[in-house]
């Protein structure tokens, strides 16, 4: 075990790497002196990442590069991080220095003076930005809290310093999708905030545009929040009562002997009916699909090789070991965490 571990999720991040590096060293070493680890890990980069990465670890032996089989997305990649780190004491960072690793020792004190397993950044302001992105996020954390039923912090992203037993207990948690800071907010423990200003990205360009923000916006609301279902439920019920009183009308109408005319807003009705059991169709089907996932229990991620240091044992992944002195072609590998088999065979004996 080592006092603390800085963990870093990149993707195509060349340009921040040599700069990352440095400030992360000068922090760690400001607040705990020599007793910490930088654990990089690389997320399928197509630029030269990973080669960065080899180079400051021959130069570094506090830092640790974890070098994933393929691109497995942000909350993946961070999540084989935190598996594989070995610290007290855990800072989450992204590599693009808009959450300033100055804050470090700011973070460790306020975790000692408030007692606290969790202290999270949340952003007074975000330099840098369109005004679209920050109309989306503020409006995205308000609907996030107000339709979970976890009090999920708003303004706050994965910039955070964890105690052990609540990286643990966050470990614990095996989902696929993951939506890391809804995670950490339902671990519970005491959880205290604070508020810095968001710098402008170091280098490069943002590894989350519109698609994948909404992507991410609808694993937090479908993983946190079952108020997708419940809107589905209630649209279905507006609905029934409204055919039931359309119903009313045409035997009203019939009874009457008024002829009936309105192929346009028949088909208007029928359009709109369509789209809403499409809607409904496909909010089940976004449902369905996680228990699929679930079900199948892959491993959340598949590491290639780790450089530099030594990487813990980790519980939520498969962890390929080297096969360069391998006479037998294919090689071998550790998965760490337990055959769901095995588990049933246990439970029933």
């Amino acid at each position: 075990m080592t006092g603390l571990s800085i963990v870093v999720p990149c993707f195509d991040e060349e340009a921040c790497l040599p700069v990352l590096h440095e400030r992360l060293t000068a922090a760690a070493r400001a607040a705990v002196g020599d007793d910490y680890e930088i654990v990089l890990v690389n997320d399928g980069s197509r630029d030269r990442t990973w080669s960065i990465m080899n180079d400051l670890v021959a130069a570094d032996t506090r830092l640790v590069a974890i070098n994933l089989s393929r691109n497995h997305g942000h909350q993946l990649a961070l999540t084989a991080g935190l598996d594989l780190c070995r610290g007290d004491v855990v800072l989450v960072i992204d590599a693009d220095l808009q959450d300033p690793p100055e804050l470090l020792s700011e973070m460790l004190a306020t975790m000692r003076r408030e007692n606290a397993d969790v202290v999270y950044g949340v952003r007074r302001s975000r330099a840098g930005e369109t005004a679209f992105k920050r109309a989306t996020a503020h409006g995205f954390y308000r609907l996030l809290s107000r339709a979970t039923e976890v009090n999920i912090p708003v303004d706050a992203g994965d910039f955070r310093l964890m105690s052990r037993r609540a990286l643990d207990a966050l470990l614990a948690m095996p989902e696929q999708a993951r939506f890391i800071r809804g995670m950490v907010a339902w671990i519970g423990f005491r959880q205290v905030p604070l508020a810095y200003n968001r710098d402008v990205r170091f280098a490069g360009e943002t590894k989350y545009p519109l698609r994948k923000m909404m992507r991410f916006a609808f694993d937090a609301l479908t993983g946190f929040s079952s108020a997708p279902l419940k809107l589905a439920s209630h649209a279905g019920l507006w609905l029934s009562l409204g055919s039931l009183l359309l119903i009313l009308y045409i035997a009203y109408a019939w009874l009457a002997g008024q002829s009936i005319q309105g192929w346009t807003s028949l088909m208007l009705v029928v359009v709109v009916l369509g789209a809403i059991q499409m809607f409904v169709l496909a909010l089940m089907g976004e449902y369905i699909g996680r228990l699929y996932n679930e079900a199948k229990g892959r491993p959340l991620y598949i590491v290639q090789e780790v450089a530099g240091g030594e990487a813990a044992k980790g519980r939520l992944g498969y962890v390929a070991e080297a096969i360069a002195k391998s006479e037998s072609p294919g090689g071998s590998g550790t998965r760490p965490i337990k055959p769901r088999s095995a588990a049933k065979t246990r439970s029933s004996a």
